[in-house]
Order: C-alpha cells, then structure tokens, then sequence
C-alpha cells in the first residue's frame, strides 16, 4: 500500500504517527487480508494516544474519501476503503473514549450500516464507563446514538449512574437515567436515589 497515493492529508496523518500505531495498523491490515471478517487481536500496546492518532487518520480518510471520490482509481477507493475499516476495526475493539464512540456511531449510521451501530451499542456497555457513558451523550445531538447511550447507562447499577449526580456536566444526564430506571424499569433503588437526591442535592453516599 502506498500512502502517498491516499491523499496528501492521509499521508500527513500517517507521517505524524508513532512507529508502534503504524506497526498495529500493518498487522492489522494482513490479519484483516487473511480473515476479512474478524476483528483485530491486539499483539502490542495500546494507549490514549493511540486512540487519538487512529481517530484522526480515520477522520482524514472518510473526509479525503468523500472530496475526492469521482477522481480516484477503484484500486485507491479499496486502499482507502480498507485502510479506514481497520483504523474503524481497532478503534472499536481497543477504545473506550467517549469521542471516538460518536465517531464510529456516526460512520454506521452515514453508511445505514444499523447492525455495526448494534454492535456498537453492546462495546458501549462492555466497555465504557458510566462517565464516559455520560460523555457520549454530552457530546453528541444525533438523536439515535443519544438514544442508545441513555438506554445502557440506564442498564448500569444504580450507584454507578448516581455518581454522576455530583458532575453539573452530567447531572441532568444522571437525573434523566435514573428517572428511567426508576418508571420505566420500576427500579425501587432508582427510586429512592431520586429522592434522596431531591432532598440533599448533590449525591453523597448516605450512612448506613
């Protein structure tokens, strides 16, 4: 694969990235040749940072790719096109950033790919936090992945959503999950955690 030939911003991205997230991506990218169909297994370090540099090559990409559409070879459409699918690939096996969980929702539901956004949903409870649960739907507006954030946060343990009750970024969230919880799922300890809440404010840990 010759990077230069994907456009000159996707060849500035890659210059940028560290030799470890170029080498993940390279053996990424013949694992997905062998088994198109499977998801990456991880065989170096991952980090925050690796998160950030595969999150901006894929943006790169999906932008360079939309621009220049009509004037690129079918052969570069597939470099592009299996070059962002396993940035996409590794990012949702690997990821737990809030940002990044947006991004990939946004991408299925461009595409009206509704089983990948599916998947994406059961990542989100696997393994997101109830923070960063919270942070998906602070910053996102798209009605559907909203929706889906506030379902799995809903589906967490009461306490978990209740720690939120003390960030003001994510107390109307919290409210909201819990008021869920609470009518919806008929959640007694929702419940309570709504009045107690309502009473005392902000939430601490009520003594036993």
């Amino acid at each position: 694969m010759m990077i230069k030939d994907l456009g000159l911003k996707v060849e500035e991205v890659w210059k940028g990235l560290r030799p470890m997230t170029k080498d993940m991506l390279v053996g990424a990218l013949k694992a997905s040749t062998i088994q198109p169909n499977k998801e990456p297994q991880q065989k170096f370090a991952y980090d925050t940072h690796a998160d950030w540099e595969l999150s901006r090559l894929l943006s790169a990409i999906d932008e360079h790719s939309k621009s220049q559409k009509s004037g690129k070879s079918k052969s570069t459409l597939g470099e592009l096109n299996r070059l962002a699918e396993t940035c996409a690939s590794v990012l949702e096996a690997q990821s737990g950033a809030a940002e990044v969980f947006v991004q990939l929702a946004t991408r299925a539901l461009e595409r009206n790919d509704f089983d990948k956004l599916d998947h994406l949903g059961d990542r989100l409870a696997s393994q997101f936090s109830a923070g960063e649960i919270a942070e998906v739907i602070r910053q996102t507006e798209v009605p559907h992945i909203r929706a889906i954030a506030f379902e799995t946060l809903a589906m967490l343990p009461v306490q978990h959503v209740a720690i939120l009750l003390d960030d003001p970024l994510y107390t109307d969230i919290a409210v909201f999950a819990l008021e869920q919880m609470a009518f919806e799922f008929e959640s007694e300890e929702a419940r309570d955690m709504l009045d107690y809440f309502e009473q005392t404010g902000p939430f601490s840990e009520p003594a036993n």
